[in-house]
């Protein structure tokens, strides 16, 4: 059967709209080949979203944007369609994000696990947005502008004061002040050269100074060396101990005991002795003064003398 020019045309013709109905339709997010579930999601914001942007569960784009309209509330209300393959539970959450810092938005289901009970078709879904890397910077740089406005301000202040204060006189002084410092700064740079030059005429002296030091604390060192060698806790209880000993002979000559004791407190023996001492003198001063009465040495039998009792003189000590 032979078929007309007419009838190739007509089937050309309808093939065409029906491929041009089905391109505008996806095109407009709508795949009119594919079995999908309508569901819906109310945004307050939606900037960056368009029709027919991916709708991905876990990275994998399951379904598209079919449409975005404001409610009476002016709210965006925006209508999804999912793989019907891909099963959604009630409580699933449309998350809306940026995929990057460039580019538009995205709307990515995160099924509620905890539930068992499917999302019918044409219900609403859970809205959730996440802010992406732009707006989380703009909103970390909005206080630091704040701040740098603030800073700004003040830094400008300060200035508008400065100038007040730098009349021309006070920028004269200035003038001065800086080339004084830098006078200054070269005098030091001078003395700086001064102690180099002597540092490096000295070295040789300086370096032999540093060894005698070194030399002088190792012969400290030895000498805490021996003392720590040295028996000190022996030493220092034999002190102890004769200390002890001279304090106990102390006490006792304070309480009369000994030898000692009985001569600084007893008066009597005192007494006794200096009779004594002034008898002895007396004898000794009648020896002096009358010698013959006391050595008679007579070559013809001469008969003695009788005694004499010695008469005060200068030398006698007085009673």
């Amino acid at each position: 059967m032979k078929i007309s020019r007419e009838i190739k045309t007509a089937i050309l013709v309808i093939a065409s709209m029906l491929l041009f109905i089905w391109g505008y339709s996806f095109l407009k997010g709508r795949d009119l080949l594919s079995n999908n579930n309508t569901f819906y999601v109310k945004y307050s914001n939606v900037d960056g979203l368009i029709p027919s942007s991916p709708v991905t569960i876990n990275g994998l784009i399951v379904g598209k944007v079919r449409s975005i309209e404001l409610d009476a509330t002016w709210n965006s209300l925006v209508e999804i369609q999912i793989n019907s393959d891909y099963k959604i539970t009630k409580g699933s959450v449309a998350e809306l994000y940026s995929p990057g810092p460039i580019g538009g938005k995205q709307i990515a289901v995160i099924p509620n696990g905890k539930s068992s009970e499917l999302l019918p078709s044409g219900d609403f879904l859970v809205p959730s947005i996440k802010l992406g890397l732009t707006e989380v910077v703009s909103n970390e740089i909005k206080p630091i502008k704040d701040k740098l406005n603030d800073v700004l301000g003040n830094a400008n202040t300060m200035l508008v004061s400065i100038n007040e204060v730098m009349d021309a006189e006070t920028k004269v002084n200035l003038k001065k002040s800086i080339e004084n410092l830098n006078a200054v700064l070269i005098e030091l740079r001078q003395a700086e050269t001064s102690v180099n030059n002597m540092l490096l005429e000295n070295k040789t002296k300086i370096n032999s100074t540093i060894s005698n030091l070194e030399k002088t604390s190792g012969n400290f060192s030895k000498i805490s060396d021996s003392i720590s060698k040295a028996n000190l806790n022996q030493v220092v209880k034999n002190l102890e101990k004769t200390l002890a000993t001279v304090d106990k002979l102390l006490v006792d000559m304070q309480s009369g005991k000994g030898t000692l004791g009985k001569l600084a407190k007893d008066e009597t023996l005192y007494t006794n002795f200096t009779q004594t001492s002034k008898e002895l003198e007396l004898l000794l001063q009648d020896v002096r003064l009358n010698p013959t009465r006391y050595v008679n040495v007579s070559l013809f039998g001469k008969k003695n003398k009788p005694y004499v009792a010695p008469v005060s003189d200068s030398l006698r000590v007085k009673q």
